[in-house]
């Protein structure tokens, strides 16, 4: 008889565009280029090239001096660096508790 063991669930991992940290997906904030602009994405489920960061804002203040930019392979706009500076506004100066996933090869 086979083992029924139970196989883990394949959680899908992301990296942090301003501290290079990788983590799960649903722990990150999504930014998303669409041709409405730049957004930030709360559902993770936008259409359009997304990048991931932190809920903190030293990620997003390294994130604002390029490497958003960089991995939405685009140019921020004044508009754009605007309502994502707003965004950045709002998150807690201090990390959260999150911790990273480490690459597990067996």
């Amino acid at each position: 008889m086979p083992n029924k063991s139970k196989k883990q669930k394949h959680v899908p991992k992301r990296t942090c565009v301003g501290c290079r940290e990788v983590l799960s997906k649903r722990s990150l904030i999504r930014i998303v280029r669409s041709p409405q602009g730049i957004r930030v994405d709360p559902t993770g489920k936008m259409a359009g090239r997304g990048a991931y960061l932190h809920d903190r804002r030293s990620c997003w203040e390294r994130g604002l001096k390029g490497s958003i930019a960089k991995a939405l392979k685009t140019e921020l706009s004044a508009d754009d660096r605007e309502s994502l500076s707003a965004f950045m506004a709002a998150l807690p100066e201090e990390p959260s508790a999150q911790e990273p996933i480490r690459n597990e090869q067996g």
